[in-house]
């Protein structure tokens, strides 16, 4: 059985990715951070972490499922991958 990745590892792989993809401080990036709202990003910018985040995984992320917060991003990778 393949060990679970926990919450914190994977806010730490969004904070990276954020990180190498924006000038955003990962500072900034908790848990109940609203992508739009807080961190300023745009769809592309979240379609890009999603997709990052899918490649590292090996899950598929589906974009309709209204995920706004960090929080949100963090439980539903979660799902998928410890599924």
């Amino acid at each position: 059985m393949a060990e679970k990745v926990s919450n914190e590892q994977i806010l730490a792989e969004i904070k990276e990715i954020v990180e190498d993809q924006t000038d955003i401080d990962a500072a900034k990036i908790t848990m109940d951070a609203n992508f739009k709202d807080t961190l300023d990003l745009d769809s592309l910018d979240i379609f890009e972490i999603v997709d990052a985040l899918e490649d590292k995984y090996d899950i598929e992320i589906d974009g309709d499922d209204g995920i706004t917060t960090v929080a949100e991003l963090v439980d539903y990778v979660a799902k998928k991958v410890n599924a």
